[in-house]
């Protein structure tokens, strides 16, 4: 693996460029979406794809660091946080999307901006969209806090953009997701991963039984009535008090908060409170434990290698994700699926439960 050393960064060197041509990453990709881990060739596609993820790391860094400045000033204590999207999610989405290439997906690089409410929502991004001295090229922008996705209740704003460096050029051209959501949002979206994992289905990617997609869809639409945002389409004509009234009668149906309090873990491994620049999350199902290695900037080509290492070795029941966001305790506020945390949740849906009652 190739490695290039930016100036102004410290000793931090990183991940350059795949030399192969895109032809060949997407090939790469579309092998993985095939193939078993004994397959002939499937090693050297793996080496290929998480080098092509890998060489999103500046970029991302870039932004995280942009976005971090901006935030600077808002109420409420906002979270900035950045991931490389785990290569086991990168290949399902693939499988997922058939038209889709390796080197066009847009969030294999994601930032994360989490705010106070919708109106810093619409505060931060605005201030991305009227920054003409923005450097970087602007892709796409999906608002599904204004038009929240109707089939499971998701709402956050995407921006997506190339990244452009007109000094340093080397990653110009790769993608940048920014993720902005209220905490609200956050809550309801970490949540839905989390007891997705739980229950044992794909809820995150609209995957899984109507009843509990519908309930998550329902609370989606009380956070939303707290927060004064738009209501999902199918809930328009229901009432305040007939959503909070649905919420009580389908988390009786389904023994949600039942199923939460047998849900507990123990965190082990978790190291001092200090910032650190990246995190190495290791989730085990089966035995419920989480712990966390954490990297220092100058260590990051170390903790790619244990996360590269990492997952091409990982049982089905055990998870890992390589994520930036400071502290452990901002870590956990920042990924609180990552540590199949619900107690932020569970505190709000008991509150949308007794007023329905």
């Amino acid at each position: 693996m190739s490695y290039i050393r930016i100036p102004k960064t410290r000793t931090m060197a990183y991940t350059a460029i795949p030399q192969e041509s895109k032809t060949n990453i997407n090939k790469a990709g579309e092998f993985l979406t095939q193939a078993t881990y004994s397959t002939i060739g499937y090693q050297e596609a793996l080496d290929l794809a998480n080098r092509w993820r890998a060489c999103h790391a500046y970029p991302i860094n870039t932004f995280q660091a942009t976005l971090r400045t901006k935030l600077k000033d808002y109420k409420g204590s906002p979270i900035v946080a950045q991931r490389l999207k785990r290569m086991p999610t990168v290949i399902d989405k693939l499988k997922r999307h058939p038209n889709m290439k390796l080197t066009t997906m847009q969030d294999i690089a994601g930032v994360r901006g989490i705010v106070e409410d919708i109106e810093d929502v619409y505060r931060i991004v605005k201030a991305y969209e009227e920054n003409k001295n923005f450097p970087h090229d602007f892709v796409q922008k999906f608002d599904y806090v204004n038009t929240p996705r109707n089939a499971d209740g998701y709402r956050s704003v995407h921006l997506v953009y190339k990244y452009v460096n007109k000094a340093y050029p080397n990653y110009d051209g790769l993608k940048v997701e920014i993720q902005i959501r209220t905490k609200l949002q956050h809550i309801w979206a970490t949540a839905v991963e989390t007891m997705g994992t739980f229950i044992g289905q794909a809820l995150k990617t609209r995957q899984g039984d109507k009843e509990w997609l519908d309930f998550f869809a329902m609370v989606s639409e009380g956070f939303a009535r707290i927060e004064g945002s738009s209501s999902l389409p199918r809930f328009t004509n229901l009432s305040h008090d007939e959503v909070y009234q649905t919420i009580a009668s389908e988390e009786r149906k389904l023994s949600v908060l039942d199923k939460m309090k047998s849900f507990s873990t123990v965190a082990i491994n978790m190291g001092n409170n200090k910032a650190h620049a990246f995190h190495l999350i290791t989730i085990n199902y089966a035995s419920k434990e989480v712990s966390v290695v954490s990297y220092n900037r100058d260590n990051y080509q170390q903790a790619l290698l244990d996360y590269n290492q990492a997952e091409a070795k990982m049982p089905d029941n055990v998870d890992i994700a390589l994520v930036s966001a400071g502290k452990i305790d901002t870590l956990k506020k920042a990924y609180p699926n990552l540590f199949l945390d619900l107690n932020e949740f569970e505190i709000h849906l008991h509150s949308m439960i007794a007023k329905g009652s």
